[in-house]
């Protein structure tokens, strides 16, 4: 590993980079007439499933890479908490965990939390819901009640923890009023796709955001497997694997072809939502998104399939279209989900709350980048108690003390160095530098800058050590 490791200009930060973090969004120029917003969330989609990518050759997300072509491609998507409630708390409140509170699954996002919901209600628009919550109290498995619905409180056709109790072809949403509404023989993804088209067929004449959220490309819970619908089994049966994954043991041997198949299902889901949008004739008046909470790394990195910090749990996928967003251009400065609200609101040309902590990434797409904050912060929990800092060339991870009869807690006043990667050399994040002499200059740096995003995001002073043993 070379020295220069060290003087790379990227670990260079400005004084701007450095000032405090939590400011309303900038807002973006007012449009003639507001656009209307279609948020699509697949869950444990990898960013590299997109062809658009040009890292996956086997090409089964057509429509995502329609889309790329057409608006805009976020190659450096980042999950400010690889898993399931706490990401989607993060796109919703533009907030981290520790501001909005659901720093690991089982917590209720709070009542009182402002969301992209609740904002654009204020501002006229309506805001409905399709399919997995994951932020109301545990104990809610069926109906939600709204005090739980983080603003979404139209259109409201959901379950909260979806995985847990339904199959491919069995199971139940349930509308504003707790009402069952069965999909009982067809398949889960097409029955959410039914109910969002039904929807964006009548919308009313109010402009509106629709959150359209699946499971796919999510394991079934009860069986540990990826279950596509049927005519899709099989059509991977030798499928390409990505470099992070090759040389690892890990459970993708037998789960990356069903899981290519959910993923392609999951493709052919958002090519019925845009063909319903063309057909309404609303297609250009409507900014449509699609994202993940987080991503797979089929049990490589730790016992199961999240939760790390690496780029198999924390890149996603981000691509939009739309006003403001059909720029046929590529933005490889890091976001992260933080940053969606913001974005969106700008883009409706509605000032976004100084509550929100993220930022508005419209002013990358003109490429005024010089304020941008071009790193992303990470936190961990139930796995490891951890938090991270991703740059364009490094992966900096720390974590809490795992003492006998450990559990995980919402944050520690101590961490130490966990894990650190170069993503130039070793993109597959395969060598762990903690501790390595290869990274003695530049791991001082990153330290500081997570200590400070630690502050401002926990609001709180944490101490983080070293790599507890003498560097080699």
């Amino acid at each position: 590993m070379p020295d220069s490791l060290n003087r790379r200009a990227l670990l260079k930060t400005s004084t701007a980079a450095l000032a405090p973090l939590v400011a309303a969004a900038t807002p973006g120029p007012q449009p003639a007439s507001r656009p209307n917003i279609v948020l699509i969330i697949s869950d444990q989609f990898r960013w590299d499933n997109i062809g658009a990518m040009g890292l996956n050759p086997m090409r089964f997300t057509p429509h995502l890479d329609r889309m790329a072509r057409r608006g805009t491609l976020f190659r450096s998507a980042i999950s400010n908490q690889p898993v399931c409630a706490p990401a989607r708390a993060c796109i919703f409140t533009g907030q981290y965990p520790q501001s909005h509170g659901v720093w690991r699954n089982g917590i209720e996002l709070p009542k009182d939390a402002v969301t992209l919901a609740s904002v654009l209600r204020g501002a006229g628009y309506t805001a409905n819901y399709v399919g997995k919550w994951h932020l109301a109290p545990v104990t809610e498995n069926g109906p939600v009640a709204p005090e739980y619905r983080g603003g979404f409180l139209d259109l409201w056709e959901a379950a909260n923890v979806l995985e847990l109790i339904s199959h491919p072809y069995e199971g139940a949403l349930f509308d504003r009023d707790g009402k069952p509404l069965p999909f009982a023989g067809l398949y889960r993804e097409s029955f959410i796709t039914s109910r969002a088209v039904r929807f964006l067929q009548d919308p009313g004449d109010a402009p509106f955001l629709l959150v359209v959220s699946y499971l796919n490309a999510h394991h079934q819970n009860d069986v540990d497997r990826f279950m596509p619908p049927r005519g899709y089994e099989g059509r991977f049966r030798n499928p390409f694997v990505p470099p992070d994954l090759a040389p690892l043991p890990g459970s993708w041997p037998s789960q990356l072809g069903d899981y290519y198949a959910c993923a392609a299902n999951i493709d052919d889901e958002v090519g019925k939502l845009l063909t319903a949008l063309q057909a309404g004739g609303r297609d250009r008046e409507t900014i449509v998104a699609f994202v993940s909470d987080h991503g797979c790394h089929f049990k490589t990195r730790n016992t199961e399939y999240k939760r790390s910090p690496h780029e198999s749990s924390i890149h996603v996928p981000l691509v939009m279209q739309g006003p403001g967003f059909d720029r046929s251009i590529e933005i490889q400065e890091l976001v992260s989900h933080v940053d969606i609200a913001p974005s969106l609101l700008a883009a409706a040309g509605i000032t976004a709350p100084a509550a929100m902590e993220g930022r508005s990434f419209l002013p990358l797409l003109d490429r005024k980048i010089e304020d941008w904050r071009n790193e992303a912060y990470v936190e961990m929990s139930e796995f490891v108690s951890g938090r991270v800092l991703r740059t364009p060339e490094y992966t900096y991870a720390v974590a809490a003390p795992k003492p006998a009869g450990w559990k995980a807690v919402r944050t520690s006043d101590v961490y130490s160095e966990y894990m650190v990667y170069d993503l130039a050399a070793d993109p597959g994040q395969h060598v762990n530098l903690a501790g390595r002499a290869a990274i003695r200059g530049v791991a001082p740096q990153l330290r500081e800058r997570l200590q400070q995003r630690i502050a401002v995001s926990g609001k709180q002073k944490t101490a983080l050590n070293p790599a507890p043993f003498p560097y080699v």
